[in-house]
């Protein structure tokens, strides 16, 4: 008969405290008081510290249990042995930290070819040490590569610390991983595609980026016989501007078509839904400007989740992602007959609206810095204090402190751009100032 772990108060409150903790939003301020106190140190010190901190408390907790021969879930029951599966998998998660990153790295240098995942018999020997099952192993491996790639995305993709930024990336989270991620372990993990997003906000303002951290953040199974994953994330997001293309060209470039279809159609063709990938997602960017027939085309997909290319009476499945885009006011377009009802519904399971440049420099002094530094460096690799600094005295000569910024993000990077190349930049919003606009009016 198996032995049953009996733990002290002290250590269930830890345990609890840990599975609060792995069920928190990481970019959210709750999480940082929860490894706080788990870590035993006081908060405010430097992420790397905490984290730190928190791996090393949860290490010496399990090196006991491991002393004891109680490290197994088959010794555990009831609430106890949820709490303790849930440290392990946070212990595991965190000891390979650095293993899902440099995986992420080599997966964006090698495209869309699977990379090799020289640590994954490491990962699952240890899942199954625990005492998981196979399966088990294989999913939570690949939720921990998901879980990672997303923080990844999602903090390196969305620059900036002003309030509306990192309330922008809390919610980016919860897109991938529901706002309980307790529901995602247990029911969603494989069920995202029935959630589409609706990206709103000014050109410029980032709308791509966020729809690329949430396409490279999906669920994808891990393939133990080729001990890689079944896609790479890089495949598993397509993108299209809606806007660049004519209806009839549109169509065909969504849906394919077949041979003979139309004059010119000399050869059967996938479109964007054929191509997309079983895990991944499609971002339909300037959904605001796509006629009504087209917009009964998609909402069929959404409703239906098939299609049927352009010459054809095939219907195909389609078991992707939607995330569209738009920087036109959908409520006025939709009082105008423009835009569906029915497909705005079908379209926002949730809705994402990405702040303002002007916002956020109005809500924090250092997020111009922040902006800087990462142009700079994606610009030109290295860049010293004192280039950056040139450049930011430049902005401010030129454009002056209450700039309104009407290009957003895009405009300052090609602002930069500018005053490397000339020395200087222009305005471009006719002299308007950030405290007339009506934002914040």
């Amino acid at each position: 008969m198996n032995k049953k772990i009996k733990i002290s108060r002290e250590d269930r409150v830890f345990f609890e405290t840990v599975a609060k903790a792995a069920f928190a939003n990481p970019f959210g301020e709750k999480r940082d008081e929860l490894d706080a106190l788990i870590g035993g140190v006081k908060a405010g010190i430097s992420p790397e510290k905490l984290l730190a901190a928190v791996v090393g408390q949860i290490r010496q907790r399990i090196t006991a249990l491991k002393e004891k021969d109680a490290a197994n879930l088959r010794h555990w029951e009831g609430e106890d042995r949820e709490a303790f599966r849930i440290v392990v998998l946070f212990h595991l998660f965190h000891r390979h930290l650095e293993d899902f990153d440099r995986l992420t790295q080599n997966q964006l240098k090698s495209g869309d070819s699977s990379c090799p995942v020289p640590f994954a018999r490491t990962v699952l020997g240890e899942l199954h040490d625990f005492g998981f099952a196979d399966q088990e192993a294989l999913r939570f491996l690949a939720v921990f590569y998901q879980l990672r790639r997303a923080f990844y995305f999602i903090k390196n993709g969305l620059v900036g610390n002003s309030p509306s930024m990192r309330t922008l990336r809390k919610h980016l989270w919860n897109c991938v991983f529901t706002h309980d991620i307790r529901w995602f372990e247990s029911r969603f993990w494989d069920r995202m595609e029935d959630f589409s997003v609706l990206l709103l906000g000014d050109t410029g303002t980032g709308k791509g980026a966020a729809a690329s951290a949430i396409g490279r953040s999906g669920f994808i199974p891990f393939d133990a016989t080729r001990n890689c994953f079944a896609e790479s994330f890089t495949r598993n997001f397509v993108a299209i501007n809606l806007s660049q293309f004519s209806e009839g060209v549109l169509e065909s470039e969504l849906f394919g078509h077949r041979k003979g279809a139309f004059t010119g159609a000399m050869d059967n063709y996938e479109g964007l839904f054929s191509r997309c990938a079983p895990h991944g997602v499609i971002f339909l960017d300037e959904i605001g400007d796509v006629s009504l027939h087209v917009q009964i085309k998609l909402l069929q997909v959404l409703q239906e989740r098939s299609f049927s290319p352009v010459g054809s009476h095939e219907r195909k499945r389609f078991s992707g992602r939607v995330v569209a885009a738009t920087n036109r006011p959908l409520e006025e377009l939709r009082r105008e007959g423009k835009f569906r009802d029915d497909f705005y519904y079908r379209l926002c399971s949730d809705v994402v609206v990405l702040p303002p440049l002007r916002q956020r420099l109005q809500e924090s002094p250092h997020e111009l810095d922040l902006l800087l530094a990462s142009i700079l460096a994606r610009l030109a690799g290295n860049v010293t204090p004192r280039e950056q600094q040139l450049v930011k005295k430049v902005l401010e000569r030129d454009l002056g402190p209450e700039y309104i910024w009407p290009g957003n993000v895009r405009e300052l990077e090609q602002a930069v751009k500018r005053i490397i190349i000339t020395g200087r930049c222009q305005r471009l919003d006719n002299g308007q100032s950030v405290k007339n606009h009506p934002i914040f009016s």
